[in-house]
């Protein structure tokens, strides 16, 4: 059976401009991440249409030289936007911008030397190799966010397109009798068809499984997380919270349990309605995120109720509570026009058989002693017991 390098090209090519339409199809509304994957695979799909359709004009002509370009733009800066998505996949903010710069370089390079040969076609699939490498090696950084077996798919897809790749471009620019236009029957050239039908189909199942883990992991936010301020709900705190507090205690490391409650908070959704109520709420979660120092685990217990598990003693608390009020002494008035202060209690963990359900029915005992005193402070067990005596 005769395959010649053409028919594996266009069939690669459909395959694209079909998983183009497909992604938009099956993703639905999507994330930054989801849309750079989309946007990726629609210009390598018309990067491809428009290489395929320069072999239709004439060779070295004007036609041949846009159409030639603006192909490689396509596919460099496709893969550039898939270089974008797998970071966001991999739960980073800051993602890496040097694998579109090479896509910029390389077509602006390819166009000014188009007319040598040896040299355009080394030019870009030297640079196209170099811009796999980079995606590779960011791949095989330890991400953000559990992922799954999508990573090690796409870098064994990479790794191919990279032999492959790169092996034209040492044919192109070094044997050029061998390799004289884009169909050659060379084997390297055959063996480049036949990979990127099949580095195609593993990359789009990548992509595929990418977005699943998303799904799943947003998901899993949604139903762990409060939908108004963004902190823990309950559920997700007491399970989270039992594995801190076993851990601090395995450590033998000192935790703390802070119980607090917005002071007249009813008043404020009666006097400025509910929707300034949310932004209070959203306010003082902003406000225990902001004074925390290291990472606390933070959950909106229930109303205008939040308890939060702080590593440390009591000494370090109580300077997390003057903190807190500081903060939202200068930032209600300014954010919402209004003073906003609590009342809170604060639990200590006593032995290692105690537990976070025992912990919040001490701190919220402490709680509804600091309302009974008149609101707008916080009560630990020492300053209880200092007060009995």
């Amino acid at each position: 059976m005769h395959i010649d390098v053409a028919s594996l090209l266009i069939a690669m090519t459909l395959s694209l401009l079909t998983m183009a339409v497909a992604l938009l199809a099956v993703m639905g509304k999507v994330n930054l991440a989801a849309r750079r994957a989309q946007l990726g695979i629609s210009l390598q799909a018309l990067g491809w249409v428009l290489l395929l359709s320069s072999g239709l004009v004439t060779a070295g002509g004007w036609e041949d030289r846009l159409l030639s370009t603006l192909s490689m733009a396509g596919i460099a800066v496709g893969l550039g936007c898939n270089a974008i998505a797998f970071d966001l996949w991999c739960g980073r903010v800051a993602v890496a911008r040097a694998p579109m710069a090479i896509a910029v370089v390389m077509t602006a390079g390819y166009c000014a030397g188009f007319d040598s040969y040896p040299f355009r076609v080394g030019w870009a699939n030297g640079l196209l190799t170099l811009q796999l490498a980079m995606v590779v090696v960011a791949l095989c950084r330890t991400p953000r966010v559990p992922v799954g077996r999508w990573r090690w798919l796409l870098v064994t897809s990479l790794l191919v397109q990279m032999a492959v790749t790169a092996a034209r471009g040492v044919l192109g620019a070094f044997y050029t009798e061998l390799f004289p236009n884009f169909f050659a029957p060379h084997p390297a050239n055959l063996l480049f068809a036949l990979a990127a039908n099949v580095t195609v189909v593993m990359s789009i199942v990548a992509i595929l499984l990418a977005h699943r883990d998303e799904a799943a992991r947003e998901l899993e936010r949604l139903a762990s997380t409060d939908g108004v301020t963004g902190a823990l709900n309950r559920r997700a705190w007491l399970l989270q919270g039992s594995e801190m507090l076993a851990h601090s205690q395995r450590l033998q490391e000192p935790l703390c349990l802070m119980l607090l409650d917005l002071d007249l908070f009813k008043e404020i959704n009666d006097t400025y309605g509910h929707e300034a109520g949310d932004r209070a709420l959203k306010l003082f979660v902003q406000g225990m995120d902001a004074v925390g120092g290291e990472r606390n685990l933070i959950c909106r217990y229930g109303g205008e109720e939040f308890s939060m598990l702080k590593r440390g003693d009591l000494t370090a608390i109580r300077a997390y509570d003057g903190r807190l009020r500081a903060w939202l002494t200068e930032a209600g008035p300014r954010e919402l026009g209004m003073q906003l202060s609590y009342s809170a209690g604060i639990a200590a963990v006593l032995n290692e058989r105690d537990t976070v359900e025992a912990m919040l029915r001490r701190a919220d005992s402490l709680l509804y002693s600091a309302k009974l005193l008149g609101r707008n402070r916080t009560l630990d067990e020492q300053a209880l017991e200092l007060g009995m005596e």
